[in-house]
């Protein structure tokens, strides 16, 4: 059964349309990549899918239950989970505090449960979890981001400009870690990357979007052997 599936999706901001006509599907155990230049409607698509930004027609289903009017709450406990631009961290939490923030919804045992795979994953989180969020390096606060969703149990990640001011090495570190979980637990991730090369790396499906449109929907194999998609609105040569 498909994960998510987003049907004639078109969302915005009060009168203003930010993405139209768009559908794309994600299996189970698969990462899209979304891509295109700023302000092509990337961001808007995920918060929309999160129930952050208003759905204005069209369908939005996980596992085949239409949520295109379902709270973002109800969302989170249908399994999907945001690691927003920006990372929005709760500064004046510690570590682990951010964590359990994150798990809010589960059980004590499942808490224990998931903080234990998240430093598993981020051992430096387990150094660091005394440490007040706001005190961490660009690249430790993704990492952190990251696991403060990962404490939801989600069935699809979504992760927004990951590689966004940190260093390469950090870049490899997250992105190392959602191929881990996407290969050994299956986890589904859709992720907006200006890094298109880095992206086209790790994605099985992509979808690029140009002024709010759907431009290209197929395999990253041949979104790769597509040069002129590629130059035209990502900017980078396959």
């Amino acid at each position: 059964m498909t994960l998510l599936e987003l049907q004639n999706f078109s969302c915005g901001y009060g009168e203003m349309i930010a993405v139209r006509d768009l559908s794309v599907a994600v299996e189970p155990g698969r990462i899209l990549a979304l891509l295109g230049p700023n302000g092509a409607g990337k961001t808007s698509t995920i918060l929309a899918i999160m129930g952050h930004v208003q759905i204005k027609s069209g369908s939005l289903s996980v596992a085949g239950n239409d949520i295109t009017r379902t709270a973002a709450l109800r969302r989170v406990e249908m399994g999907l989970a945001l690691v927003p631009e920006g990372r929005r961290l709760f500064s004046d939490l510690t570590v682990a505090e951010n964590l359990t923030v994150g798990g809010y919804s589960h059980s004590r045992a499942d808490e224990k449960r998931n903080l234990a795979k998240v430093f598993e994953l981020f051992p430096r989180l387990f150094e660091r979890r005394t440490q007040l969020a706001a005190s961490l390096s660009g690249g430790e606060q993704q990492m952190l981001a990251i696991g403060r969703a990962l404490m939801s149990q989600p069935k699809l990640l979504l992760v927004d400009e990951l590689s966004l001011g940190l260093m390469p090495k950090m870049v490899d570190l997250c992105i190392g870690a959602l191929q881990k979980l996407n290969r050994e637990e299956g986890l589904a991730i859709v992720l907006v990357e200006q890094n298109t090369a880095r992206a086209l790396d790790v994605a099985h499906q992509v979808c690029v979007l140009a002024s709010g449109r759907s431009v290209f929907t197929g395999s990253a194999e041949s979104a790769r052997r597509d040069v002129d998609l590629l130059h035209s609105y990502t900017g980078v040569a396959a």
